[in-house]
């Protein structure tokens, strides 16, 4: 019984659409203002505030104090796999209604951050690249030799497991996530081979994304699979 009440509480948490806006924004991996959700939810300042104090004693969300501001940010990979796999268990988006809305999903069907790690056709087209240089296995977790090879790229081990699969809410088939998913994702950012469109989740490999691929073996890899 206490795990149907635990289930029935967080799944109150997210039957509002304010709330699960918060949650979806979050995603992104970056900390947020109370401001800033507020106004990506389209809701007064206040009622943000009443939102976010129940996400955060709820577990989903954790916050930090900074001089007059308040920051909240997912409580860690394990809620953004969660949310990634309820959005891909509650089937397709409604159709959108503007040009805009529909460039945005567009947007994020093609690549996006899913908490630390890549999602959408590019996280998917990762996933098949290392797949080919048999970096991972097929259940997404890294070998050896992937080991090695994610090492040549910085990768040190964590307590962290190491791969793992998360549902991809828009190509419902697993991408790669957990730290080597986190570590890569941090790698193509660093060096500007993705890039961030605008201030949303969604991501777009740049010409020297597409090279560094090709170097790595990751392009030719991802077709041949």
């Amino acid at each position: 019984m206490a795990g149907m009440e635990a289930l029935a509480q967080l799944a109150a948490l997210l039957a509002d659409r304010t709330r699960a806006a918060f949650c979806e924004a979050l995603l992104d991996g970056r900390a947020w203002t109370a401001t800033e959700l507020a106004a990506h939810a389209r809701v007064a300042p206040s009622t943000a505030s009443e939102h976010l104090s129940r996400l955060v004693s709820g577990g989903l969300l954790v916050e930090h104090r900074q001089g007059r501001h308040r920051y909240v940010a997912l409580a860690g990979p394990h809620v953004a796999e969660l949310l990634e796999a309820m959005t891909a268990f509650a089937g397709p988006a409604p159709r959108p209604r503007t040009l805009r809305a529909a460039s945005a999903a567009r947007a994020l069907a093609r690549g996006r951050t899913c908490y630390d790690h890549l999602a959408g056709r590019l996280g998917i087209t990762l996933k098949a690249g290392l797949l080919g240089l048999g970096v991972v296995t097929g259940e997404l977790a890294v070998t050896e030799p992937g080991l090695s090879w994610l090492r040549e790229l910085g990768f040190t081990p964590s307590r962290r497991q190491t791969g793992r699969a998360c549902l991809d809410w828009t190509e419902r088939v697993p991408h790669l996530a957990g730290a080597a998913g986190a570590h890569l994702c941090g790698v193509f950012l660093e060096r500007g081979w993705i890039k961030r469109i605008g201030t949303t989740r969604a991501v777009v490999l740049t010409p020297a994304g597409e090279r560094g691929w090709r170097e790595l073996g990751l392009t030719r890899a991802a077709a041949s699979g």
